[in-house]
């Protein structure tokens, strides 16, 4: 394995859950994150989803902590050594390119970068960087230890022994490497998922349906275990408001500006899903819980 030490820059929901599951397959990880106990708590709040989806035992849990052999507001000290960087900050060009632009002056000149961006494409981000041959995306699901796809997705300038490092890479943290062999906005998962969840966004923000009866209909009419707002909750509300205001900056279309100024009224209530309890529905017992949910 050409990767032995990875540093996860931002211990958001996605960046804390990569960091924990990269420390659980046996790698020294080291994140880089604004607020130190903020990251700490995110990523030991992952014990009771491990224990119950995984059946991690206390112990085995703990030698996973113990891979994560620091967690630090020094951008330098968090890639001094690393072999290879895994960027989740949130979804902000302006953000990406100063991090970039900051990483490829401290970074070792072996380091290999990669984005979890959602929203954007290699070719967006690869211009802010010293390494394009060492530069690519690797995206994950929320939920990775149970939704285990790492999407992998290079420009015309990064070096194929490269790609195949991280494709060996994914593996062997536990992940199905979905080599995607071209540019799309949205890899292959969120290609397909999204226009179903912009749909969704599309028909609350328009006052046509509300998300209790937009998820019934979607999950009575397809045999769907999950309909779109379900989705959103687990996924958190952050990444979309942010990505709708890109949308928003980007399109003339108002519609995204509507959606954004909803969501964004929830997310400054700290409705931001089920990682606060409360979002769309409100855990811990959501409304979908109930046996008879379907069926008013």
């Amino acid at each position: 394995m050409a990767f032995k030490k990875i540093t996860v820059a931002g211990a958001g929901v996605l960046g804390s859950q990569i960091a924990y599951q990269i420390a659980l397959s046996g790698f020294q990880v080291t994140v880089y994150n604004h607020h130190i106990d903020t990251a700490t708590r995110r990523i030991k709040a992952l014990k009771e989803d491990y224990q119950r989806d995984m059946k991690l035992t206390d112990a085995q849990f703990q030698a996973g902590l113990d891979n994560i052999v620091k967690v630090t507001t020094d951008l330098k000290e968090a890639v001094a050594d690393a072999d290879y960087v895994i960027e989740a900050l949130p979804e902000s060009l302006d953000l990406k390119e100063k991090f970039y632009q900051e990483l490829s002056k401290v970074a070792p000149a072996k380091t290999v970068f990669a984005s979890n961006s959602s929203s954007f494409i290699p070719s967006q981000l690869v211009k802010y960087v010293d390494r394009p041959t060492k530069f690519l995306h690797m995206h994950f699901a929320n939920k990775i230890w149970k939704f285990n796809v790492a999407e992998i997705m290079g420009t015309d300038q990064t070096d194929p022994k490269v790609y195949q490092e991280v494709v060996d890479f994914a593996r062997a943290i536990k992940m199905v490497p979905i080599e995607v062999h071209k540019e799309q906005h949205g890899y292959v998962l969120n290609a397909v998922l999204m226009p179903l969840i912009g749909a969704a966004l599309q028909l609350w923000a328009n006052g046509v349906s509300d998300p209790e009866t937009i998820d019934k209909d979607w999950m009575i009419s397809t045999n769907s275990p999950m309909g779109p707002f379900m989705i959103l909750d687990m996924v958190g509300l952050r990444t979309p408001l942010q990505m709708e205001e890109n949308l928003a900056q980007s399109t003339d279309q108002p519609i995204h500006q509507r959606i954004a100024d909803k969501l964004k009224t929830m997310v400054d209530a700290d409705h931001v899903g089920q990682e606060s309890g409360q979002g769309f529905y409100q855990d811990p017992h959501p409304a979908f819980e109930d046996p008879e949910f379907l069926k008013k």
